[in-house]
């Protein structure tokens, strides 16, 4: 019988879930992080499941894992686990355990202000404020980001047509603007929307291929961003985020929010240094800006986009996975059921 056990510091950003592990993580082979990903799938992927999805985690679980810093720069390294798989970037995750590791002394910044992070990704850069003795608010430079594909024709199986643009944030996104068959986001309920969003991804990866241009190992799409009215007059707009089978963001999404700068930017919709107040099903809010233009090493046209959110730690916990217990490795319940078709209104 074999036990396994896991400490955690439990929290959430901006009203998303986020599990930080500490201790039982396993060492990974690899040169660069996105090598130790690929590692970590391969070979522990296991442990994303027993630690994300039921009956320690649940659908909308996410998480990562803090390792030490692999490259001189950093201050810390993480892995990226949730419900919908090892991702190579996580925004709300970054916000959350920078923030943790901040407050549980866990790490001591080079500089001060400042928290360099490896991740699958890239390197990410951060800067953070401090009350007291927590964390207000972090914000971070993300990986470049840009627009893949622009008004992309998806035949969808439940709106038919849609022009959607694929934008890369350190994940892929079809970001589904307001449009003649789609009136927003605001006008469904967050279940039409998992469900349809299930169906988005399962459209366009049969449309085309999204390949990172200068990195082949990141493609695919495993996310969908609806798009509607802002439903304060603070914000510039809102979105909701699915990932993968099961997951809906309660935050902004991270990745996303750069994806969408990258994208409002590519259409000369946001400028630079502009701020872009992006907010939630819920109503959070992260603050998306372009920091700077740059060009991929392929040569296409890309933006570093930072995203500013806070985050609360809410707890410690201690997961045993034992060979013993029923459902020892996790269980969906989107494994033994399948999707429900929902009647078309716009109401």
């Amino acid at each position: 019988m074999a036990v396994h056990r896991f400490k955690s510091i439990e929290g959430h950003t901006e009203g998303m879930p986020v599990r930080m592990v500490l201790d039982g993580a396993p060492e990974l082979s690899g040169a660069t992080m996105e090598q130790r990903r690929l590692s970590f799938i391969e070979s522990h992927d296991w442990m994303r499941r027993a630690l994300m999805l039921e009956p320690r985690g649940h659908a909308h679980m996410s998480g990562t894992i803090l390792y030490p810093p692999l490259s001189e720069e950093a201050d810390m390294a993480l892995i990226f686990i949730e419900t919908s798989g090892c991702l190579p970037m996580c925004g709300h995750a970054s916000i959350g355990s920078i923030s943790f590791a901040l407050e549980a002394g866990l790490i001591r910044p080079k500089s001060p202000g400042t928290v360099v992070v490896d991740v699958p990704a890239g390197t990410l850069t951060s800067t953070y404020k401090m009350d007291g003795g927590r964390v207000s608010s972090v914000r971070f430079t993300n990986v470049p980001s840009f627009l893949l594909h622009r008004d992309l024709e998806v035949q969808h199986p439940y709106f038919g047509k849609l022009a959607v643009d694929i934008a890369y944030g350190g994940n892929f996104y079809p970001i589904v603007e307001m449009q003649e068959n789609f009136p927003g986001c605001h006008h469904f309920s967050p279940e039409q929307l998992l469900d349809w969003g299930r169906q988005m991804q399962a459209a366009v990866n049969g449309t085309v291929n999204v390949v990172h241009p200068d990195h082949p190992s990141v493609r695919g799409v495993k996310h969908t961003m609806w798009t509607g009215a802002p439903i304060s007059e603070d914000a510039d707009a809102r979105a909701v985020v699915i990932a993968g089978d099961s997951l809906i963001d309660r935050s902004p999404c991270g990745t996303g929010t750069s994806a969408r700068v990258a994208q409002r930017y590519a259409r000369g919709l946001l400028g630079i240094a502009q701020p872009f107040r992006h907010q939630s099903l819920i109503g959070s809010c992260f603050i998306g800006r372009v920091e700077a233009v740059t060009t991929l090493e392929s040569g296409l046209d890309a933006v570093l986009p930072s995203v500013e959110g806070r985050a609360w730690i809410t707890g410690r916990a201690d997961h045993y996975v034992d060979d013993s217990q029923p459902y020892a490795y996790g269980f969906s319940l989107q494994e033994h059921t399948g999707s429900v078709e929902s009647p078309r209104s716009f109401g």
